[in-house]
């Protein structure tokens, strides 16, 4: 489906970003001036090699790493301009995330950990909304149980849930399949989809599954650090 973007703020706007550290040898490009812009209610993936950025990227896009140079803006606003707590403020109101490794609170239950985002920005509603999440991604009869308790695509079934909850206008995910086997994979990446739909965000996915990507509206290429252009 291709987004007419005339007239709309960029809901993700990169300009001139780049990532250096320094290594043994010196200093290490990681990313080289990406720029591009993703818009409301679009599905974007990224892809490329191990080791081609792409997950560097991801994390700074969220604010969760620092770019050398460049900007980020989300929903209009210049994360890097904000101080960190700011940008651990905006993650909370505006971005979910679903990492590879899920993440999850090991002393918290299903129902715990989707709760917690909820908790932590003073919602009222935080036990009925997880609830509510969990039986969407079929663990309605699992919210007691720990994550050592749950198999690994359950796991990520909690992780979707917990991200999703608080309805953010931006989710990113890194590699969402990466833990799991084939099957499990795929039922993960169709709830994905069918949650961002419902709620219309913005959807930012790193994957070397290029099966995966050709589903997003569009995709970004990165080699060595560089974003190709087609």
């Amino acid at each position: 489906m291709n987004l007419s973007t005339e007239n709309l703020t960029p809901a993700i706007k990169v300009r001139h970003l780049s990532k250096r550290v320094a290594d043994a040898s010196g200093e290490l490009t990681i990313l080289h001036d990406i720029e591009f812009s993703a818009f409301a209610g679009e599905t974007l993936a990224i892809v490329g090699a191990s080791g081609s950025g792409k997950s560097t990227l991801l994390g700074i896009l969220a604010g969760l790493d620092t770019p050398t140079e460049g900007t980020v803006e989300l929903m209009g606003q210049d994360i890097f301009a904000l101080t960190e707590d700011g940008r651990a403020l905006l993650r909370k109101k505006q971005l979910g995330f679903v990492f590879q490794s899920f993440q999850l609170l090991m002393h918290l239950n299903a129902l715990e950990n989707v709760m917690l985002p909820l908790e932590l920005r003073g919602d009222q509603d935080a036990r009925a909304k997880a609830e509510v999440m969990l039986a969407k991604v079929g663990l309605g009869s699992r919210l007691k149980h720990y994550p050592k308790f749950l198999s690994g695509g359950e796991q990520q079934r909690v992780a979707l849930a917990r991200a999703f909850v608080t309805e953010p206008p931006l989710l990113f995910a890194d590699e969402p399949t990466g833990s799991l086997d084939a099957a499990t994979g795929e039922a993960i990446i169709q709830l994905m989809f069918e949650l961002n739909r419902e709620r219309g965000s913005t959807l930012v996915m790193v994957t070397h599954d290029m099966s995966i990507a050709e589903r997003c509206q569009r995709i970004l290429r990165i080699h060595a650090g560089r974003l190709l252009v087609e």
